[in-house]
Order: C-alpha cells, then sequence, then structure tokens
C-alpha cells in the first residue's frame, strides 16, 4: 500500500467542509454530498482518501476525494462499489451516485428488506473521485491526465488513436501522463481504496458510472487493453445471465470494453489484473457507460454546449435518467448479497458459463 493509502486508512477526523463559494459556484455535487455526510453520520463510515489541490479565482482550495461505507463489517461479506466522476467533466454520474446514495440511507429507516441486505453485505461508495476536474468542467484532473488512460501498464493489441491514450501533450484529450512518473494522485487514491475495501472480500462489485459514448447505454467489463477473454468469464456470464432473466426488457448493451475501442492504461483492467494473484477473490469491475448521444440527438442544442455532450441539460431528462439505471442498481444490491445462489462453483456450471461467455463475447 502507499503511503497515501496508509494516511486515509488512518483519517477519522470530522470532514472540513468545502467554501461554499466554490460548491455553490461550480461544484453543487461536493455541496450535495458533505450535505448528505452530515446529515447521516451515525450511518456511515467516512473516510478521506486524498486532499486534491485546486485553484480557483484566485483563491486556493483543497478538495477531498471521500468514501461511504455502510452495511455489514463482516470480513467474510461480498462487497458492492459504486464510483463516479472520474471524468469531470460527466456529471451525470455522480449526480445518479449521490441520488441513489440519498434514497437509501433514507430507506434505512423504515425498509426491513434493506436492513436485512445490509447485514450480509458492505456497500462502499467514492462518488466523486475527480473533484477538481468537475470544478473546472473538463475531463481530465488538473494536470491535464486522463485518470482512466493513467495506469501504467500498455494495452497488448493496437489501440484506438489517440482516443486510446497517447503521451504527447497534457493539452490535449485522453493525455496519459509522463511515462515512469508515479500514476495520479486521484488514481493512487482510487486503487489504495480498492485494495483496502474489496480485495478482502469473498466477491466484490464495481460500477463506475460514465456517460458519452453511442446512442445505448453500455455495461462494459474489462478487457480494455486486450482482446484476451476474461479470467472469470463464468463468473460474469452467470450474473449476466441472473440480470436478463430478471429483467427481459433491458436496454443495455452488455460487452467487453475492447467491443468498442482499445485503449491504454485503463484502471480496472489493472486492479484486475492485480486481484488475480488473490485465490480466494472474485473481483468483477463494470462500467456503466451512459449514452449521451441520445440527450444530443433529442436536443441538438445541446451541441453548442461542452456539458451537454456529456449529460442531459433538460430537467426532465435528467430524472429520467435517474429513474433508467435505479433497476440496474438495485438488482447489483439483491444479486451482490445472494451471490452465493447463482456463483458457478461445480465444473459442469463452471463449464456452462464459460461456454455462454465464449459464444456471445468471444466466439
Amino acid at each position: 500500500m502507499t503511503e497515501l493509502g496508509q494516511a486515509a486508512k488512518l483519517s477519522s477526523e470530522p470532514i472540513q467542509r468545502v467554501h461554499p463559494g466554490l460548491t455553490d459556484r461550480c461544484l453543487p455535487e461536493m455541496a450535495l454530498l458533505e450535505e448528505l455526510i452530515c446529515e447521516h453520520a451515525k450511518q456511515l463510515k467516512v473516510r478521506t482518501l486524498a486532499l486534491i489541490e485546486h485553484q480557483s479565482d484566485s483563491q486556493h482550495h483543497q478538495l477531498p476525494i471521500y468514501s461511504l461505507q455502510f452495511g455489514s463489517d463482516n470480513p467474510d461479506a461480498p462487497t458492492l462499489a459504486f464510483v463516479g466522476g472520474v471524468h469531470g467533466v460527466e456529471r451525470i454520474g455522480t449526480r445518479l451516485l449521490l441520488t441513489f446514495l440519498s434514497s437509501l440511507l433514507k430507506r434505512l429507516t423504515w425498509d426491513r428488506g434493506l436492513n436485512y441486505e445490509l447485514q450480509h453485505l458492505r456497500l462502499v461508495f467514492c462518488p466523486l473521485l475527480n473533484p477538481s476536474g468537475m470544478a473546472l468542467g473538463q475531463r481530465s484532473n488538473p494536470q491535464g491526465v486522463d485518470l482512466m488512460r493513467n495506469a501504467p501498464h500498455n494495452a497488448s493489441d493496437k489501440t484506438t488513436w489517440m482516443v486510446g491514450g497517447h503521451r504527447l501533450s497534457n493539452r490535449l484529450p485522453w493525455y496519459r501522463g509522463e511515462e515512469k512518473k508515479p500514476m495520479e494522485t486521484e488514481a493512487l487514491a482510487l486503487c489504495d481504496w480498492v485494495h483496502d475495501e474489496l480485495f478482502n472480500s469473498p466477491l466484490s462489485i464495481v460500477l463506475d458510472c460514465h456517460s458519452g459514448f453511442g446512442l445505448r447505454d453500455r455495461i462494459w467489463f474489462p478487457m480494455a487493453g486486450s482482446r484476451e477473454p476474461l479470467q472469470h468469464r463464468a463468473e460474469l456470464a452467470a450474473l449476466v445471465h441472473l440480470f436478463e432473466t430478471s429483467n427481459p426488457h433491458h436496454n443495455y448493451i452488455i460487452e467487453p470494453q475492447h467491443h468498442s475501442y482499445l485503449t491504454h492504461g485503463d484502471l480496472w483492467d489493472y486492479l484486475y489484473h492485480q486481484s488475480l494473484s488473490l485465490e480466494a477473490t472474485v473481483f468483477l469491475p463494470l462500467t456503466l457507460e451512459m449514452g449521451s448521444w441520445r440527450w444530443v440527438k433529442k436536443n441538438p442544442r445541446q451541441l453548442t454546449s461542452f456539458m451537454g455532450l456529456f449529460n442531459p441539460l433538460v430537467p426532465h431528462r435528467e430524472k429520467r435518467t435517474m429513474r433508467r439505471h435505479l433497476l440496474l442498481l438495485e438488482f447489483l444490491i439483491r444479486s451482490c448479497c445472494a451471490y452465493e445462489t447463482w456463483l458457478p462453483v461445480s465444473p459442469m456450471s463452471r463449464l456452462r458459463y464459460e461456454l455462454e461467455a465464449k459464444q456471445r463475447w468471444y466466439g
């Protein structure tokens, strides 16, 4: 674990709220997150994973990356993690998670079913990983680095030019950072957080919420830098089979990311490879890619706004987006809690789902 991870693990001080002038003007998501933390302090375990330096209007701020946890303390419990705000311009992912988190915390006062599930499940949220990038309204962090291209490994197959990550200049999008330099603070914080919170569980699932690709909503899984089959393809195929039989009318395209494009330095590829050394752990990282082109198609005026390329600007469409993905988020809670009922263990069930995965994704 890095020194950054050690500091985050030992931190237990009350939060120091970000200056309201900044949050009201350009980072309302942080204000909402801190309101939830203060309102539900007794229900949450809160950690500050890192402090990000931010300069705004000649004023210096430190923007925190928060982790919020609730549910079971049993180390043998499965863990479900939600991540948002990796790309600062994609605000809708953070807003989706904050809306869902607020709903869960309010339901704890009356929902017996949810309380029962949380006795057997641990939930962790990191809804705003790139706070300074979001405050600046840009995809990258303040150093111009695309966090989802920042891991030190290279793709094993040919990537899409530029989009797959490059080291030409931080003035261009999809910049990976300088070669042989440490990962960015935000990327290191995410990696340490995954090691601390997820790698000790028998099963851990991550949903990382993004927007901006295509007309359809997609659920991606590794690999992003290789066309090789996922080692846990049987477990993933079993989870997808469960989702599709439970929700036959869903509208997601579920596929490995390399079906769309290949990239260098994908953080979830990097963490997945690290998880393979843990024999007792099944780690399944998923990416929800909300198809923002659909919002642009319905409202072409969004083309005049950089934010409009990645987020619904009309309020009723944002509300519709919140409702649209609620089914998926709730499914992940229930399936993760009951993982022992569907996770393939016997040789016959594993063979069945491996063949299903091969036919569907790798044929």
